[in-house]
C-alpha cells in the first residue's frame, strides 16, 4: 500500500513527481511516482551514503545496463534511469496486482494448471534474464507479481551491484534471503563466483512453496534453514508428478547437476497437460519464445576453486547466517509496488541525437573503433579442409572466407548494443558470387542480417540462416574488388542501410525477442560453389553520446595523446593494445567539469572515474615502453602522477602479469600518430 512521504523525501526527481512511499530496504526507497504524460511509475532512489561510493555506482552502472537488456518475456524491466544523479535512481512502471507470497497467504498453496503455469513463467523469466547475462540472487515469491494472471520476476541482477562491492559486504555478509540461497552460496570463497545455478535452486525453491505453502528446508531459525540446505534432502511432501521430478534436480547440492532455465521450459512445456498453458496465451507465447530464442549466455560458476570440507563450509555457512540481515533486498517494497514491463526506452530525434530531457537519464551504450589491420578485438582462425571457414588479417584488412558452409562470421566482440547505434565498416566483395554481411542484434544464432552483394543490397531477419522479410535494392556498388563504407543506422526501431553515407534501404526492427545483441562481420557465398570470400576495415560501432561535458583523449588522432585507460588486453606479438579511455579525476576536478557544487560528497572522493564506453584498438610499436608504480625497493620513487603513471621500468612478462591479476586495470596509454609508444601502470590511493 501507498504512504504518505517523509518529510525529507525528495518531492520530484528528474521528469517525475513523487506522491507516495512504497517501501525501504537495505539500498534505498521505492516511491510511488508520476511521469510527464500523467501515467504512475515506481521510483528505486539508492541510499545516499551508498551513492558516494564509485566502486559501487561503476557496479550499479553495469547492473542496470545489463538489466535493461532483458527482453519482456514474464519478467519487470527498466523503463528509465539517472545513473549520474546526486543519488541514483530507477523508473519502472507500477502496476496494481499482488505477489506469490500474498496470493498464497490469502488463497493458499497451489495446484494442477495454475501451479504449472507460475513455474513456466518464473523459469521463462529466468530464462530471459539468464541469456542476457543476468543473475538475479534474490528470487523469492515476493519477486514473483501477477499481472492479470501472469506471473512476472522483479528486481533481477542489481543486488549484484552491492554484493560485489568490497566496502559494503565484509566476507561474513551475505545479501540474499536464506531459504531460497543455494548451498554454494553459504560459502564465503564461492559465494560471489555463484551463476545462474543459484537462481535455478531458488526456482524449485519458490515452486515447492507455491505447492506446499512452505519451502523445503524450512527450520525453526536462519542457521537451521542454512543448515539443512547445505545438508538434508528438499522435503518436498505434496509435490507429485513430473514437477516434483524436475524441483528435486533443480534443488540438487552440485551446481553441475541442476538444469538450466532453457532445460526447465522445455521439460515444463513437454509434461504440460490440461490445456492450461491454452487458457494462458500470453504466457504460453512467452515460454515458447524463450525456449527457442536463447539469449547470450553468461559465465558459468569458476569450477577451479578449492571448496572447503563440509564441516568447514558449514561452520562458514552459520556464521555467515548470524551476520546476515534476513530478507535484505536491494529495495523492500511494500504489497501495492507492481511492476511492468511495457514501455520503451526513450526515443531519439530523427537527427539521432535523444532529447535533453532523455539524455540525463539515458544509461551510455557501448562503442568500439577498430581497424581490422590485425588481431584485436576480432580474431583471425586458421584455414581447414573441414572448416565451415575462417577469417584472416591479409592485406590490413579481416577478410572472411566461407568454405564448407554457404555462411560464416568471424569472431569478434562480445558487446551488445540495444537501441538507437550506428554501424560503418569498409566493406568488399572479394571473389564473384559473394557478399558481405553485418549482422547486428544478433542473439546466439539469430539477428539481422545486411548483405552487400554485386547486384542487390539486401536487409532482412536471420533466423539461423533462414531470412524472412528481406527487403531489396539493386545496386552495382559492391562489385567485385570495389570498396564501399558500409553502414546500418539503427533509430527508433527502423534500421537503415547506408553505402558511403547515403541511404539506400529500412526495414522496421519488429522481433521483441532481439531488442539488443551482438554485431558480427562475415561472408555468404550467393553462388553455392567453391569458396567466397569479403573483406573488412576501419570497423565503428557507435552508440548514441550521452550530453556530457567530459572530453576523451583521442589514441587514434594524427598528433600526440596520451590518455588514462581501463586496459583490456596487450598483445606484444600483434603489436596492439585494447582499451577504454576514461578520465581520472580529483573530487574538486569532477565536480567542476560536471557543475557540481563543491559542498557535494563526491567532491570530498579521493579520485573518481569517468568512462567513455568507447572501446578502442591502438597499434602498438614493437617495444612500447613499459613502466610500474611499484618499487621494489619500497621507497615510492616510482608511482610519478595520478594521471601519467608509474616511472620505473619493467619487463613485458611482468607488465603481463600483472594486468592478468588486474584485468582492466588502469593505465596510462601515449600515442604518436595512432600508434602506441608508452604504456605505464596507474597508482590509485
Amino acid at each position: 500500500m501507498t504512504r504518505a512521504l517523509w518529510p525529507n523525501d525528495p518531492r520530484r526527481l528528474g521528469d517525475y513527481e513523487l506522491v507516495g512511499r512504497l517501501g525501504e530496504g537495505g539500498m534505498g526507497a521505492v516511491f510511488l511516482g508520476r511521469a510527464p504524460d500523467g501515467r504512475l511509475v515506481a521510483v528505486k532512489v539508492i541510499r545516499a551514503e551508498l551513492a558516494w561510493d564509485q566502486e559501487f555506482r561503476g557496479r550499479f552502472r553495469s547492473e542496470v545496463n545489463r538489466a535493461r537488456e532483458v527482453p519482456g518475456f514474464c519478467t519487470a524491466a527498466v523503463l528509465d534511469a539517472d545513473l549520474d544523479h546526486e543519488t541514483p535512481y530507477l523508473v519502472v512502471e507500477y502496476v496494481d496486482g499482488p505477489s506469490l507470497q500474498e496470493v498464497i497467504k490469502e488463497q493458499g498453496r497451489l495446484s494442477g494448471g495454475t501451479l504449472h503455469s507460475v513455474a513456466v513463467g518464473v523459469a521463462t523469466a529466468l530464462a530471459a534474464i539468464h541469456g542476457a547475462g543476468v543473475i538475479h540472487r534474490d528470487l523469492k515469491p515476493q519477486n514473483v507479481l501477477f499481472s492479470l494472471g501472469t506471473p512476472k520476476v522483479i528486481d533481477f541482477g542489481i543486488a549484484r551491484a552491492l554484493e560485489a562491492t568490497s566496502r559494503h559486504t565484509r566476507t561474513d555478509q551475505m545479501v540474499g534471503t536464506v531459504a531460497y540461497m543455494a548451498p554454494e552460496r553459504f560459502d564465503g570463497e564461492t559465494d560471489r563466483l555463484a551463476g545462474p545455478a543459484a537462481d535455478i535452486f531458488a526456482w524449485g525453491v519458490v515452486v515447492a512453496y507455491a505447492a506446499t505453502g512452505r519451502t523445503p528446508f524450512r527450520a525453526d531459525s536462519p542457521a537451521a534453514t542454512a543448515a539443512r540446505i547445505l545438508t538434508q534432502p528438499p522435503d518436498l511432501a505434496g509435490l507429485d508428478g513430473p514437477l516434483r521430478d524436475l524441483v528435486g534436480r533443480a534443488l540438487a547440492k552440485d551446481p553441475d547437476a541442476r538444469p538450466t532455465a532453457h532445460d526447465l521450459l522445455d521439460q515444463l512445456l513437454a509434461t504440460e497437460s490440461g490445456g492450461a498453458l491454452a487458457q494462458r496465451p500470453e504466457l504460453l507465447q512467452a515460454a515458447e519464445a524463450a525456449a527457442h530464442t536463447g539469449r547470450l549466455r553468461p559465465e558459468r560458476v569458476r569450477t577451479d576453486v578449492v571448496p572447503r570440507r563440509r564441516a568447514g563450509r558449514l561452520a562458514a555457512a552459520l556464521a555467515g547466517v548470524v551476520a546476515l540481515a534476513v530478507g535484505g533486498l536491494l529495495f523492500a517494497h511494500g504489497p501495492g509496488h507492481r511492476l511492468l514491463a511495457s514501455s520503451p526506452a526513450p526515443a531519439a530525434s530523427p537527427s539521432g541525437a535523444l532529447p535533453t530531457t532523455a539524455v540525463k537519464a539515458r544509461v551510455q551504450g557501448p562503442s568500439l573503433i577498430d581497424r581490422l589491420d590485425r588481431r584485436a578485438q576480432w580474431k583471425d582462425s586458421r584455414p581447414s579442409d573441414n572448416a565451415a571457414g575462417w577469417c584472416a588479417f591479409d592485406g590490413g584488412r579481416l577478410v572472411a572466407t566461407t568454405h564448407l558452409s554457404s555462411v560464416y562470421s568471424c569472431t569478434g566482440p562480445t558487446a551488445t548494443f540495444a537501441g538507437d547505434q550506428t554501424i560503418a565498416v569498409d566493406a568488399t566483395v572479394v571473389t564473384p558470387g559473394a557478399c558481405a554481411v553485418i549482422w547486428f542484434r544478433v542473439v546466439d544464432q539469430s539477428g539481422y542480417r545486411a548483405s552487400f552483394c554485386p547486384a542487390e543490397i539486401r536487409l532482412g531477419l536471420d533466423d539461423q540462416d533462414d531470412v524472412t522479410g528481406e527487403q531489396k535494392v539493386a545496386s552495382t556498388a559492391f562489385a567485385p574488388g570495389q570498396t564501399h563504407r558500409a553502414g546500418i543506422v539503427v533509430h527508433d526501431g527502423t534500421a537503415r542501410v547506408t553505402v558511403d553515407g547515403a541511404a539506400v534501404l529500412s526495414l522496421p526492427l519488429t522481433d521483441p525477442l532481439l531488442a539488443g545483441g551482438q554485431v558480427r562481420l562475415g561472408a555468404i557465398n550467393d553462388a553455392h560453389s567453391g569458396d567466397a570470400g569479403a573483406a573488412f576495415a576501419n570497423a565503428e560501432l557507435r552508440s548514441p553520446a550521452v550530453d556530457t561535458p567530459a572530453r576523451f583523449p583521442d589514441l587514434l588522432g594524427s598528433g600526440r595523446a596520451s590518455s588514462v585507460v581501463k586496459l583490456q588486453s596487450y598483445d606484444p606479438i600483434a603489436h596492439v593494445v585494447v582499451a577504454q579511455p576514461v578520465l581520472l579525476l580529483s573530487g574538486p576536478d569532477y565536480c567542476k567539469l560536471f557543475k557540481i557544487k563543491q559542498t557535494d560528497g563526491r567532491c570530498e572522493q579521493e579520485y573518481t572515474i569517468v568512462e567513455s564506453h568507447l572501446t578502442v584498438t591502438v597499434p602498438a610499436v614493437n617495444r612500447p615502453a613499459l613502466t610500474t608504480y611499484d618499487d621494489p625497493k619500497g621507497e615510492g620513487t616510482c608511482i610519478g602522477s595520478m594521471t601519467g603513471g608509474g616511472t620505473c621500468p619493467i619487463k613485458p612478462a611482468a607488465f603481463a602479469q600483472w594486468l592478468k591479476t588486474n584485468p582492466q586495470g588502469l593505465a596510462t596509454v601515449t600515442a604518436d600518430g595512432g600508434v602506441a609508444t608508452k604504456l605505464a601502470e596507474v597508482y590509485t590511493p
